[in-house]
């Protein structure tokens, strides 16, 4: 527990506190006293305490130890004062949930993320995908505008292509209008615009490996083409695994070529010999290249992703779809 003074420019400067929370913080009473409440928060967490700074505020947030790591922590705060006119502080009640926070991160990672090599998994693949598009192409020109417009029965864009809708009872708050959409290249030749690539990656010669040598040669294979895709990828894009054999790679920012060089990349990658109880084993990977764009769902994205995987794997000899 602390109190804290309430209002005025030392508002959330401790003035007291318990040995418990001087434990907890692992600092002396003596010193808590140079801080406020601000000084000690995580910076993530500031806007949270703000919010908290009044009576019966409560919030979960981290505050720093000595040591400099941080304590997830439950933070209520109600209101005391000294006499009847007399000044008030804020008494802050404080609470360690770093056991309960660590479990529900745990949780949380593994509803997210694939059991077997850690990446995200299709739910978190597609909530990634998702959170870039909106439910409306990005209209490039007049005419464009207005076949939109004739297809939703009413303006769906203003003056700047920016999608609205007016339709009744929508939700204003759902416009579009401060929304970076995401476009993809055109045709087939790089016309240089820059856009998501979604690389859909299918392993091939995969389930001969299982056959041969067993499902745990084969999960060995797994996690070491999954560990393969991330260290080839650049910082910021997403590598997941949707199941089985079959990968999906989110690039932001490519081009058709740079697209199609991180395919080749990748590939070449997949294809090095793996290490697997002794054995080096091999397999390949057919790649099909998607473009994401706001007027699309995350499942037509993949799809598309994925129809044009199963192209690049049927244009190859059988012969040659596997490294060796």
């Amino acid at each position: 527990m602390a109190i804290a003074e309430m209002g005025g420019d030392q508002h959330g400067r401790i003035l007291r506190s318990n040995d418990a929370l001087c434990r907890l913080l692992g600092r002396p009473a003596s010193a808590m006293r140079r801080y406020s409440f601000s000084d000690l928060v995580h910076p993530e967490d500031i806007g949270t305490l703000l919010r908290t700074s009044a009576e019966g505020g409560r919030a979960e947030l981290r505050l720093g130890r000595r040591d400099g790591t941080y304590v997830w922590v439950s933070l209520r705060n109600s209101v005391v004062a000294d006499a009847a006119d007399g000044p008030r502080f804020l008494l802050s009640h404080v609470e360690d949930i770093e056991d309960r926070k660590r479990r529900e991160l745990q949780l949380a990672h593994r509803a997210a993320h694939d059991a077997l090599t850690g990446l995200p998994n299709s739910a978190e693949l597609r909530t990634r995908l998702s959170a870039r598009l909106c439910q409306r192409p990005q209209a490039t020109h007049p005419g464009e505008i207005e076949s939109i417009d004739a297809a939703y029965g009413h303006p769906a864009y203003d003056v700047n292509g920016h999608g609205f809708d007016f339709r009744p009872g929508a939700d204003l708050l759902d416009a579009y209008d401060h929304h970076v959409h995401t476009v993809a290249p055109e045709g087939e030749r790089d016309d240089g615009t820059k856009g998501l690539a979604v690389l859909f990656c299918d392993l091939d010669g995969f389930k001969s490996i299982n056959d041969r040598f067993g499902h745990n040669a084969g999960d060995a294979v797994l996690i070491e083409v999954a560990r393969r895709l991330g260290r080839a990828v650049r910082d910021g894009d997403t590598v997941a695994r949707l199941g089985g054999d079959e990968f999906v790679v989110l690039a932001d920012g490519l081009g058709r070529a740079d697209a199609a060089d991180l395919a080749v990349r990748l590939r070449n990658e997949i294809i090095q010999p793996i290490r697997v109880d002794g054995r080096a084993m091999r397999v390949g990977a057919s790649f099909g290249i998607g473009w994401a764009h706001c007027g699309m769902t995350a499942d037509e994205v993949l799809k598309s992703a994925d129809e044009r995987m199963y192209i690049e794997k049927r244009s190859r000899p059988k012969q040659h779809r596997r490294a060796g």
